[in-house]
């Protein structure tokens, strides 16, 4: 059988570690905020080149996302795709995954290959955020380096 790089992820020890991790996660508003402000922290370091470059501004969107689902601001997102969308976050502020990030070139592969298939799998939802974000006077769900 042949699997590419996003199926060996997916059964990956971490990312069902991650998995399970998701309701109690979504369940609970700061928990969500903690796993983003982790996440914002990490893409505010230095991983906007390499892997994760081609998939920043998705991670970002996915982070306003959730941001805004934490704090009641937006709910039109299925619980499916909301749960794809915090597994993929919670195994990328992991700091021990398939490939640990320390290793140069190759530490952020797998990271890039889980959320270039969980923003694949969610884009449809992402969008409708997008168009959502801006069309509403929302609260502040920015996230960039200024937070």
């Amino acid at each position: 059988m042949s699997w590419n790089k996003t199926e060996i992820v997916r059964n990956s020890r971490a990312y069902k570690k991650a998995r399970k991790l998701v309701a109690a996660t979504i369940e609970n508003p700061k928990q969500l905020l903690k796993l983003i402000t982790s996440a914002q922290a990490k893409t505010d370091t230095s991983y906007t080149s390499g892997s994760l470059s081609g998939v920043m501004e998705s991670t970002k969107a996915a982070m306003r996302l959730v941001k805004a689902y934490a704090v009641g601001q937006y709910r039109d997102v299925s619980l499916e795709s909301l749960a794809l969308i915090v597994s993929s976050i919670i195994y990328f502020v992991m700091p021990i995954d398939l490939i640990p990030d320390f290793i140069i070139a190759f530490g952020f592969t797998d990271d890039a290959a889980l959320l270039a298939w969980t923003f694949r799998s969610v884009a449809d939802d992402i969008e409708r955020f997008i168009r959502w974000e801006m069309q509403s006077d929302v609260l502040d769900t920015n996230i960039d380096a200024d937070d």
